[in-house]
């Protein structure tokens, strides 16, 4: 067997149905949208419509709390892969480990708010980290590998 001999299963790969071509093709006319009606023009957007009826998600009450306005949008990174990344050779465990240089190793990609730490693998290089944010467990991790956490200081 060659490579130009190799071909799929038959039935593998099905065509899209082309509707509006014709009454023969068995999609055409009305193209699968039935006869006349606000559903059968374009640009119709009627999800929660309930023929007048107040919506259901209008009934309901309103529960909880949203903090979209004030949300801080972390990007996270975990120790094993900051400990996999030093192995690798991608960052260097002598210089401080900031957003910056995990963006670099390819471990994060550019977040608004900065980077959080969180505790999972092991980390067993010394390493000093300049960070938004990082969990309990992340600092005690780095903490008993001999390194350092550096956080901003929080505004009472």
């Amino acid at each position: 067997m060659k490579l130009n001999e190799i071909s799929e299963n038959p039935g593998a790969r099905k065509l899209r149905m082309r509707i509006g071509r014709g009454i023969g093709s068995g999609k055409g006319k009305t193209g699968g949208r039935g006869v006349k009606g606000q559903k059968s023009r374009t640009g119709v957007s009627i999800k929660g419509f309930e023929g007048g009826q107040m919506p259901l998600h209008r009934r309901l009450p309103k529960r909880g709390f949203s903090n979209v306005p004030f949300a801080k949008d972390y990007s996270v990174v975990n120790v094993g892969a900051v400990q996999k990344a030093i192995d690798d050779g991608r960052l260097n465990a002598a210089e401080t480990v900031n957003a910056e240089a995990l963006v670099k190793a390819g471990l994060v990609r550019v977040s608004a708010d900065g980077v959080r730490l969180l505790n999972k693998g092991a980390i067993k290089a010394a390493v000093t980290f300049d960070v938004a944010g990082a969990s309990a467990g992340a600092v005690a991790a780095v903490e008993a590998a001999g390194g350092k956490v550096n956080l901003p200081a929080v505004e009472a």
